[in-house]
Parts: C-alpha cells; sequence; structure tokens
C-alpha cells in the first residue's frame, strides 16, 4: 500500500474515481404509487380530521362489529362486569335501607317476625355475588328474595330486561363477526399477474379468478373498474377518477357460473379505457384496474365480496394463461399450482386502436411467430441429430467390439480387395 501511495498520486486517483462515476448513467426508480386496493381487498385509505364523531355511536351495533377483536373481547367483557357491580350496589342498598345490615336482627328467627329483603345478604360481596345469580339465573339456594320489599322486586324485574338487553346485543356481536362476509372471500384468489394476448382477432385484457371450497358462490358476478388521476378541461384535478369496463360474458345475465377457475376477458376497444394504450406505453400508465367478484354464499345465504387490483407492472403484455383444468379418469381436476402461471405468445406491440387501424399488423405479428417457431424446431430437431450422432461416435470408441472388422474377398484371378462393412 505504502508503494501505490508513492507511485500513484492520490489526486489522480480522485480525479479518475470522479471521472468514472460522471461517466455512469444513474437510473433513479419512479417512484411507486400508492394502491387503491391491496392485493388482498384491504382499502388503501385513511380516514382524517372527523369532526362528528358522534355520528358512530348512533349505528352502535355496527361500530362494535366493526372494531378489532380484542377491543370487542375487552367490551364484551366490561358490560357484564359492570352490569353485575351496578346491580349488586343496588341490592346493597335495598337491604342497607331495609335494616338487614343491622347486627341485631343476624340472630333473629321467624319468632320475631322479622323478614329481610334478599335472605343472607350482610356485604357488599353477597349482594355482587346475589347479582351474578339473578343476572345469569344461575340460583345456588342460599340468597333469594322475599316478598317483604317492593323495591326489590323493582330491581330485580329491572336487571332481567336489562341483563335480556346485554346478552343480546354481546352474543350478536361476536356471532356476526365470526360469520362475516369477508371471511368467505379468504377462499376466493385472483391471479398475482394478468395478461394482454390476442383473443378471437382483438387484444383482450384477462386474469384468473377460483374458488377454493366445494360450496360454491350463487349469482356470482365480476365487475371491473379503472382508477386513475384525470384532470378535466377546466383543470379540476380528480385524484381517484373510476371508470367501469365491461367484461367479455357470452351469458345476457352477467353471471358467472364458478364452479372451476375461470379466465375472465374484457376485450379492449373503442369503450375501453386502455384503447390508445401499447405495450410500450404501459410501463409509463399511472392506473390501477380494480377487479370485485360479487356473490352468494350458498351455505349461509350471505352476500360476499372479494377484491383485488392490478397495477402496470403486474400487467403482462403477450403473455397467456396455461390450461390448469384436465380429465381424468372421467373427472375434472384443477392443478392450483399452476394458477397464476403464463406462456409467452405472439401479440402485437401496438395499441388497439392502430390495431383496428391497420389489420394487417396482426397478421404480420403470426406469420413472424410461426416463422420463428418453424426455425426453432428446425434448430431443435438438427440440435437432435448431431447430439445422436455423438453419442454414437463416443460409444464406439469406447466400446472397440462394436467396430466392424475388416474382411478381405479373393477374386477368381488372384487379386485381392479389402471393403469394410
Amino acid at each position: 500500500m505504502l508503494a501505490r501511495k508513492s507511485i500513484i498520486p492520490e489526486e489522480y486517483v480522485l480525479a479518475r474515481i470522479a471521472a468514472e462515476n460522471l461517466r455512469k448513467p444513474r437510473i433513479r426508480d419512479r417512484p411507486r404509487k400508492a394502491r387503491f386496493i391491496a392485493k388482498n381487498g384491504a382499502c388503501n385509505l385513511a380516514h382524517k380530521n372527523i369532526r362528528e364523531q358522534g355520528r358512530f355511536l348512533q349505528d352502535i351495533f355496527t361500530t362494535l362489529v366493526d372494531l378489532k377483536w380484542r377491543h370487542t373481547l375487552v367490551i364484551f367483557t366490561m358490560s357484564f362486569l359492570c352490569s353485575w357491580l351496578l346491580f349488586a350496589m343496588m341490592w346493597w342498598l335495598v337491604a342497607f335501607a331495609h335494616g338487614d345490615m343491622d347486627p341485631s336482627t343476624e340472630g333473629t328467627t321467624n319468632s320475631t317476625k322479622w323478614t329481610p329483603c334478599v335472605t343472607c345478604v350482610r356485604s357488599f360481596t353477597s349482594a355482587f355475588l346475589f347479582s351474578i345469580e339473578v343476572q345469569v339465573t344461575i340460583g345456588f339456594g342460599g340468597r333469594m328474595m322475599t316478598e317483604e320489599c317492593p323495591l326489590a322486586i323493582t330491581v330485580l324485574i329491572l336487571q332481567n330486561i336489562v341483563g335480556l338487553i346485554i346478552n343480546a346485543v354481546m352474543l350478536g356481536c361476536i356471532f356476526m363477526k365470526t360469520a362475516q362476509a369477508h371471511r368467505r372471500a379468504e377462499t376466493l384468489i385472483f391471479s398475482r399477474q394478468a395478461v394482454i394476448a390476442v383473443r378471437n382477432g382483438k387484444l383482450c385484457f384477462m386474469f384468473r379468478v377460483g374458488d377454493l371450497r366445494k360450496s360454491m358462490i350463487i349469482s356470482a358476478s365480476v365487475r371491473i373498474q379503472v382508477v386513475r388521476k384525470t384532470t378535466t378541461p377546466e383543470g379540476e384535478v380528480i385524484p381517484i377518477h373510476q371508470v367501469d369496463i365491461p367484461v367479455d360474458n357470452p351469458i345476457e345475465s352477467n353471471n358467472i357460473f364458478l364452479v372451476a377457475p375461470l379466465i375472465i376477458c374484457h376485450v379492449i376497444d373503442k369503450r375501453s379505457p386502455l384503447y390508445d394504450i401499447s405495450a410500450a406505453d404501459l410501463a409509463l400508465q399511472d392506473l390501477e384496474l380494480i377487479v370485485i367478484l360479487e356473490g352468494v354464499v350458498e351455505t349461509t345465504g350471505i352476500t360476499t365480496q372479494a377484491r383485488t387490483s392490478y397495477i402496470a407492472e403486474e400487467i403482462l403484455w403477450g403473455h397467456r394463461f396455461v390450461p390448469i383444468v384436465t380429465e381424468e379418469e372421467g373427472v375434472y381436476a384443477v392443478d392450483y399450482s399452476k394458477f397464476g402461471n403464463t406462456v409467452k405468445v405472439a401479440a402485437p406491440r401496438c395499441s388497439a386502436r392502430e390495431l383496428d387501424e391497420k389489420p394487417s399488423i396482426l397478421i404480420q405479428t403470426l406469420q413472424k411467430s410461426e416463422l420463428s417457431h418453424q426455425n426453432s424446431l428446425r434448430k431443435r430437431n438438427s440440435m437432435r441429430r448431431n447430439n445422436s450422432i455423438r453419442r454414437s461416435n463416443s460409444m464406439r470408441r469406447t466400446n472397440p467390439s462394436l467396430i466392424v472388422p475388416k474382411v478381405q474377398f479373393i477374386t477368381p484371378e488372384g487379386s485381392q480387395s479389402a471393403s469394410e462393412t
């Protein structure tokens, strides 16, 4: 290191490093756009500065269902504990007002004609236990009411009504959380990537959807929306502009029979927002295609919805999904390991508008693809022949017994001729 420092000046090294850094192109990645809908279907939206928070309390049941499980369980536990404590305090006040807490009445018998409002309630602890017995209808038999105090009868009726209301609300909340519609959507899957390829002479946007359960989704329908940032002629900027695009479905009702994975197709025509986008322009587009699958769960009858989205980086131009449904021994089998696999196919790189204006582009693309396919087949066959010849020659070298010996033939004139067979 000392010899190098003495031979090459430090100023020359620094100047050379700076020159190399200047010559290297600096590629900066484009800032990644925030998704409106995540791949798992969650909405990437944050609500801020909501001033009227009381509106959530007006629909308290929906608010409880929307809470997280830990918050719901805390509210479930605290609602019962608070009600038990509240009515325990009321039972203690009733017993205190009637004089049941007086030590002088503790040893009285029926001959003195002293009847407490609630038997065996001498402290707040016993009042709390009696409150639990009343609300959950346990009835151990040690503590019970008498007809001595009308106020105690009123408290009993009130506690029964309040307890029934709490049971109905909290049990209904727990049931709705466990039977929410988005739980069924966990088994509705979409392909990680979408493709654009030629189908029936038209450029089409396609993706695959499937259902992992055997129970079907009744009246399933698929909708596609394009979300992009647009600017009106008046200069108004719309950050989330939603445009519906049609789905190619031969059934008039626009419903799909989701018994096996299906490829949903959107024909890119004049009505499509993708009509003027080519393969080169796709990577520069700031758009997001949202896919919404809706249907009724066969087992519960609840309407469910599954969502996903595709951005420009997740759309493969010139690809097609591989088939995954095969017939094996009279049964249709689905191989979900190939659910998102694609294969590259011939597709024009121009936009759908250019393809409609010049149909010859599609013919030229298909011809080039056919020629390249034939050339690849020829190369493959020639490589196979060469490999077989090399293999046979190598086997002859390694195994001398395979070499045919020379045979000499003697003619009548006495001349000898050697030939190899």
